[in-house]
């Protein structure tokens, strides 16, 4: 089945005000950003979205943010986004901070078709409150629930017309849990080619969860916080 679509802006059709997205990527490695673009285009309001970091100011979620396009977000860490945080003291932005780990369980679970788990990740903390608490083997465990979305938007490397994804290094992060948690999956990569091109043995997303797909770019591929050492 052929899932390719034009490009970024006929992908995301179907994304209204008040969707939930989850969104692939860790700090800015791997980020959809085609995607991100159209729907800032679009002009989509009160997204839920979901996703490790909120991008920085002027870059990745760090857009939406800026024009107030999203409603809530759900993450694990937001530490380079000075927006994100005024928007967050000023009470204007609906935030849920969950631990990396347990985010990504959440993911995997809703792919999975698992509603929720226990976790010890949280006990005794602010992640606790209002959660069912379990004692296994005398350990103190949290209820989580599972966590897919309406979307999920993802970058990879290359892609099949089919949908048959592989990615580069790290760039794959929450990106191969996600694609299985979206009621639709989308999926934009540097480089599309023609079914049998990619090696079956690499690679990391079949297209069975990919419900659309297109060649995204050009691509700034940002790094977060350049630290190199200073050569003697």
């Amino acid at each position: 089945m052929n899932k390719v679509v034009a490009d970024a802006a006929t992908a995301i059709a179907g994304v209204k005000d008040g969707s939930s997205i989850l969104l692939g990527g860790f700090g800015l490695c791997g980020i959809p950003e085609s995607c991100i673009s159209a729907l800032a285009k679009a002009g989509v309001k009160n997204l839920v979205c979901i996703s490790n970091n909120a991008g920085v100011d002027d870059f990745g979620l760090g857009v939406l943010l800026k024009t107030r396009q999203i409603r809530k977000m759900i993450s694990s860490y937001v530490g380079e986004n000075a927006e994100f945080e005024r928007q967050l003291l000023a009470g204007e932005l609906e935030v849920d901070l969950v631990p990396q780990g347990t985010l990504v369980t959440r993911i995997e679970m809703a792919g999975m078709g698992i509603p929720a788990f226990f976790t010890p990740a949280g006990y005794g903390t602010e992640v606790a409150e209002g959660k069912e608490v379990r004692v296994f083997n005398n350990k103190h465990y949290l209820l989580e629930m599972a966590l897919g979305a309406d979307f999920a938007m993802i970058k990879a490397w290359k892609g099949d017309r089919y949908g048959n994804l592989v990615f580069r290094k790290a760039t794959r992060n929450f990106s191969t849990s996600m694609a299985k948690a979206g009621t639709i999956t989308i999926a934009e990569v540097e480089e599309l080619v023609a079914p049998g091109q990619l090696d079956p043995d690499e690679i990391d997303v079949a297209g069975i969860y990919v419900h659309r797909i297109f060649q995204g770019g050009p691509y700034e591929k940002r790094i977060e916080k350049r630290t190199v050492r200073i050569q003697p």
